[in-house]
């Protein structure tokens, strides 16, 4: 690798991570915020509200990595630009180790992003879920207060009427309204948290399951004793999706192994892959954009890192409502991008003097 490579690509690595630590921190701040009712009403204690908000930072980072790839990136060629240097890259030939530095950042940023959506984001993913359960049942079986009503996840509402010093929850009431089809409610003498070492679970013992259909239509079921997963009343949605707790690698191997490739699974292996797209496509706008330099003086300085933002809110939306995928948006960014970059790259004829 050549010095100029070298330095090239330290400079735009070294500003993408800087960039990239700094939103990662004020996103994982902001989770804090925002899942602060652990702390302040389910019972749990500080490291429970950073190790959550830890959990849930994957999809976010996923989603502002590649714009910070491009605002590093951005940032570090405004300042060659500052000083020069860009002016001196392309006059002494030095075009091919700004295109190598780019690629090297790229590469990096491509491995990066795709570490984080087909390992990191599920793993966060599954240990997210198994914290809620733990959270919900020792909310449960412990901090629930009798006699007043607590939202255990947002649909679902408990209410017990007391506690016993062996664990036992007398006249137990459940109210599950996340399914906007089914309202269900749960309502036993009484109920017991026990634990295998892998799941937690809920005993109802003489109770009743109610199911109210958005129709009107009304059911009941009668019981001795029902065993119901914590997890249960720990997600927002109700319901545990494997697909996305269970890394890529793992996914390939068990549809090989099945030789079943359903829809959802391709779906969700190329959306995280489509994240890498994006990381390509976003170097090479802001390659085209700012690699090269220009003798004009502009009558206002635009700021370079707020059309990379206006570009990654574009794509983002072109992407959400494109008929022919989800990235339909980064392949126009490559496309647009490598276009520029031909055309500005492209070997110019010297038009000769006018002689008297």
């Amino acid at each position: 690798m050549k010095r100029l490579t070298a330095y090239l690509a330290r400079l735009f690595v070294t500003d993408a991570v800087i960039l990239f630590g700094v939103v990662c921190f004020l996103l994982w701040l902001v989770n804090c915020l925002r899942s602060f009712d652990v702390v302040a009403v389910k019972g749990q204690g500080v490291a429970t509200l950073a190790l959550q908000g830890l959990l849930t930072l994957p999809p976010l980072a996923i989603s502002f990595f590649y714009v910070c790839v491009g605002i590093g990136l951005v940032r570090a060629l405004q300042a060659l630009q500052a000083n020069r240097e860009l002016h001196i890259i392309h006059s002494s030939g030095g075009l091919r180790s700004l295109w190598s530095a780019t690629a090297i950042v790229a590469s990096a940023g491509v491995a990066g992003v795709l570490l984080l959506t087909h390992f990191i984001e599920p793993e966060a993913n599954r240990r997210l879920n198994i914290l809620s359960a733990s959270v919900a049942a020792d909310l449960v079986s412990s901090t629930l207060k009798p006699q007043r009503f607590t939202q255990v996840t947002p649909g679902v509402v408990m209410l017990i009427g007391g506690r016993s010093g062996d664990g036992e929850i007398q006249e137990f009431f459940a109210d599950d309204r996340r399914d906007p089809e089914t309202r269900r409610t749960y309502i036993a003498e009484s109920a017991r948290v026990s634990t295998d070492g892998d799941n937690y679970v809920l005993e109802l013992r003489d109770g009743s399951l109610q199911n109210t259909g958005s129709d009107g239509r009304f059911s009941e079921v009668t019981f001795g004793r029902y065993d119901v997963n914590v997890d249960r009343f720990s997600q927002p949605v109700g319901q545990i999706d494997e697909l996305y707790q269970t890394n890529s690698l793992a996914l390939v191997l068990a549809a090989l192994e099945s030789g079943e490739w359903s829809p959802r699974l391709l779906t969700a292996l190329g959306n995280r892959g489509g994240e890498g797209l994006r990381v390509i496509g976003i170097c090479l706008l802001v390659l085209a954009m700012s690699g090269f330099p220009s003798g004009r003086r502009a009558r206002f300085n635009v700021p370079m890192e707020a059309v990379v933002l206006l570009i990654a809110f574009g794509e983002r939306g072109l992407s959400a409502y494109s008929p022919l995928g989800p990235s339909t948006g980064a392949l126009a960014m490559i496309i647009a991008g490598g276009g520029a970059l031909l055309l500005l790259a492209r070997p110019r004829r010297i038009q000769p003097g006018i002689t008297a």
